[in-house]
C-alpha cells in the first residue's frame, strides 16, 4: 500500500487518521458496518447524512462503522494489478468481511460506481447470489425512494430518515446472529420494520405495451406499502459533536449546523420537498450548544447553517444574530446559504461578509411569471428585482442565477424571459448612483435542464429530448448579448440518462449491469461519463430509453415506486400536477394547509 500510495493523486483520500476519527477493537465487536458512499472521498465527505450516522453508529460499544468511498481511477487501477480488495479507511481491513454494507443514494449517476465498488471488495453483484456468511449490503438516501433500478443488487433499502430504524436493524441483525438462523430468515426479519424494503419479495408483473401492471407479493413478511419513516422530534437526536476534519480540503469544508428538515415551499419540480415532509425544526438553544461545540472540537473558522430553505426557520434571524455576535470574537464565519433575499437577510449577509463579498445566488428557475407559477416557485419578478437592488446598493456586484430549461408547458417566450430578466437585473445595477455601486457588475445566467423526479407533481411528465433541450440552449447563447452577462449550460445528455434511472423499473438492473462492464463509472464527472455506451447499454437490454424519459405517464399507471409511502397522498400530487396545468399557485404550508397528505403535521 505504501508504495502505491507514492504514486496515485491525493494519496490522503485512503489513508485515514483524520482528526476525531473513531477507532476501536474489531474483536470487541458485535457488528462491522461499512458506510459507503458511492463517489470520491471530497464528495462524500461532504455528505452530512454520513457524518451523522457515522456518529451514531460509533456511539453504540457493540458496533463499529467505518467509512469507504470510490477510489478514484488511478487507485482502481493499482488495487486491480495488485489484487488489494476493496477496504474501509478506519482499520483498511478488506469490507468483504464485514456484517452489513450500507451505501447512501444521493443521485442516479452514482449507480454503476456501487456496481464498481461491489466488484472491487469481491462481493456479488446480485443478492441472490451472495451466500451464507457474506455480508448484507443495504442503501438509504433519496433515490432509495425508486430503489427498482437497483433492486437486483440489493438486499434491502431504507426508507426515511436513518437514525431510529438503522439501529433497530442493527439489533436484529445481532438477534438473528445468535439465533444462527439462515440469510432469508434475516431479510424476513427486516421487511418487518417499517420503512424496510426487500426487493427479493416482490416481482412486478409487466403489461405488454411495457407499463406495470402489479406488484405481486412473493413472501408473507412483506408489506403491501412500505412507509418511510420519519424523527418527531429532532432535539431528542444525538448530533456529531466530534466532527471529522480531513487533512484534504472537501466540497464542504465546514462543520454543518442542521437546522430543520423538510421545506414550506412546495415547488413542483423539487423531490427534496417532497420526500423530505413534515418540517420539524430543532430548538434554538439546541442549535447554539451544537455551533459552540462543533467549533471547540475542529478548529474550523467557519460554520455553515443547513436545512432546504435556511430563512425559512422559524427563529432564524435571532438565530443568525445570535451566532454572528459569539463567532465573531472566536474568528468564526457564519455561511449563509439557501436565503431568501430580503433587507433584513441582506443585513445579516453584509455582517457575516464585512471582509470580503462573495457572489449571492438567486433561483428564478423560470424566466416568466406564468413559468415560475406553473412550477409554484412562489417568487415574482419584482422580489427578484428589489432583492438584486438591496444586494447592488449593499456592496455585492457578482450574482449567480440559477434556472431550469424544458419544464412542462415552457415556450420560446419563458426562454426569452430569462434573456430579459438578466437585462433588467443590468439596468437595477445601472440606475443606481455610480457612488453607490460596486464596481465590476458580473451576472452568470446557469441554465440546468429539467428531471421529472418520482414524487413529485411532475413525475408523470416526460423529458424534452436532446435535440429539443440543445435548440433551448441556442436560444440563450444567441440572445443573452449583454456584456455584464455569462452564460453557463450542462450537456444534456447526462439530464436524460439521471431521468432514465430516476424514473427506472426493475428491468434496468440488467441496463446497469451493461453499462459497467462497458466501462461507465464516475457518470456525473463529465471527463468519464460516455453517453454512447449508455445507449449500447439500453439497447443490449432491448429497451427503448425514451419509453422511460420522454413518455407522459398515465396518472392511473402503477408507477414503479407505487409500492412506496412517503406520507405525501398521490391524491394531492395530482391535484398539484393540475394545478401546474392551470398555472394555479398552491401557498407555503405556513401560510394555508393545502392537505398533502402528512398526518400530525407540526405546522399546521
Amino acid at each position: 500500500m505504501k508504495n502505491i500510495l507514492k504514486v496515485v493523486e491525493k494519496p490522503i483520500r485512503y489513508t485515514g487518521e483524520e482528526i476525531n476519527m473513531c477507532k476501536k477493537d474489531p474483536s470487541k465487536v458485535k457488528i462491522r458496518y461499512a458506510f459507503c458512499f458511492p463517489d470520491v472521498y471530497e464528495i462524500g465527505m461532504s455528505h452530512l447524512g454520513l457524518r451523522i450516522l457515522y456518529d451514531l453508529y460509533n456511539r453504540r460499544e457493540d458496533t463499529y462503522c467505518e467509512r469507504v468511498f470510490a477510489p478514484w481511477v488511478d487507485m482502481e487501477k493499482q488495487m486491480r494489478e495488485h489484487d488489494i480488495k476493496l477496504f474501509a479507511l478506519e482499520s483498511k481491513d478488506e469490507i468483504r468481511n464485514f456484517d452489513l454494507i450500507g451505501f447512501t443514494l444521493q443521485y442516479e449517476m452514482s449507480y454503476t460506481n456501487i456496481l464498481n465498488m461491489l466488484d472491487l471488495a469481491g462481493i456479488p453483484l446480485l443478492s441472490k447470489d451472495r451466500k451464507d456468511g457474506m455480508p448484507f449490503v443495504m442503501a438509504g438516501g433519496p433515490c432509495a425512494y425508486n430503489p427498482e433500478p437497483l433492486a437486483d443488487f440489493f438486499d434491502f433499502f431504507v426508507m426515511g430518515e436513518g437514525e431510529e430504524v438503522n439501529m433497530e436493524i442493527n439489533d436484529l441483525y445481532i438477534k438473528w446472529k445468535e439465533e444462527n438462523k439462515s440469510r432469508k430468515e434475516f431479510l424476513e426479519m427486516v421487511s418487518e420494520l417499517e420503512g424496510v424494503y426487500v426487493p427479493s419479495f416482490y416481482e412486478p408483473v409487466y403489461q405488454d405495451d411495457g407499463k406495470i401492471k402489479e406488484y405481486k407479493i412473493l413472501n408473507i413478511h412483506a408489506k403491501n406499502k412500505i412507509t418511510k419513516r420519519i424523527i418527531k422530534n429532532l432535539d431528542t437526536l444525538t448530533y456529531p459533536e466530534k466532527w471529522l476534519v480531513p487533512y484534504l480540503k472537501v466540497v464542504h469544508d465546514r462543520p454543518m449546523l442542521e437546522m430543520f428538515r423538510g421545506c414550506i415551499r412546495g415547488c413542483r419540480f423539487c423531490q427534496a420537498g417532497y420526500i423530505y415532509r413534515p418540517v420539524r425544526e430543532k430548538s434554538k438553544e439546541k442549535l447554539e450548544q451544537t455551533a459552540n461545540v462543533l467549533i471547540q472540537n475542529t478548529g474550523y473558522e467557519e460554520i455553515s447553517l443547513t436545512s432546504l430553505s435556511t430563512s425559512d426557520y422559524t427563529h432564524f434571524h435571532e438565530l443568525a444574530g445570535e451566532l454572528i455576535k459569539t463567532m465573531k470574537p472566536k474568528n468564526v464565519n457564519l455561511s449563509l446559504p439557501s436565503l431568501r433575499i430580503d433587507s433584513v437577510s441582506l443585513k445579516l449577509l453584509d455582517e457575516v461578509n464585512q471582509v470580503r463579498k462573495s457572489g449571492l445566488t438567486f433561483a428564478p428557475e423560470a424566466g416568466t411569471q406564468r413559468l415560475r407559477d406553473v412550477i409554484n416557485k412562489g417568487i415574482t419578478e419584482e422580489d427578484i428585482l428589489h432583492g438584486c437592488d438591496l444586494a447592488f446598493r449593499s456592496g455585492w456586484n457578482t450574482i449567480k442565477l440559477y434556472f431550469m430549461i424544458g419544464l412542462p408547458t415552457e415556450t420560446e417566450e419563458d426562454l426569452q424571459g430569462i434573456v430579459d430578466l438578466a437585462d433588467k437585473i443590468v439596468e437595477v445595477y445601472y440606475a443606481i448612483p455610480k457612488k453607490e455601486r460596486t464596481k465590476g457588475l458580473s451576472i452568470t445566467v446557469s441554465a440546468s435542464t429539467f428531471v421529472p423526479k418520482p414524487f413529485t407533481p411532475f413525475q408523470w411528465c416526460g423529458q424534452n429530448d436532446i435535440e429539443t433541450i440543445k435548440k433551448k440552449q441556442d436560444y440563450l447563447k444567441k440572445h443573452l448579448t449583454n456584456k455584464a452577462v455569462k452564460f453557463s449550460w450542462h450537456e444534456p445528455e447526462i439530464s436524460v440518462i439521471e431521468a432514465a434511472l430516476a424514473k427506472g423499473d426493475r428491468r434496468q438492473c440488467e441496463v446497469l449491469q451493461n453499462a459497467w462492464k462497458l466501462g461507465c463509472k464516475f457518470d456525473s464527472w463529465g471527463e468519464f461519463f460516455n453517453y454512447e455506451k449508455w445507449l449500447q447499454a439500453f439497447e443490449k437490454s432491448n429497451l427503448d430509453i425514451r419509453y422511460y424519459t420522454e413518455r407522459k405517464m398515465d396518472l392511473d399507471e402503477v408507477l414503479p415506486w407505487s409500492n412506496i409511502d412517503i406520507m405525501v397522498s398521490d391524491k394531492f400530487l395530482k391535484r398539484e400536477y393540475q394545478n401546474a396545468l392551470d398555472e394555479k399557485v398552491t401557498p407555503n404550508c405556513r401560510v394555508k394547509c393545502n392537505g398533502c397528505g402528512i398526518q400530525d403535521c407540526p405546522v399546521r
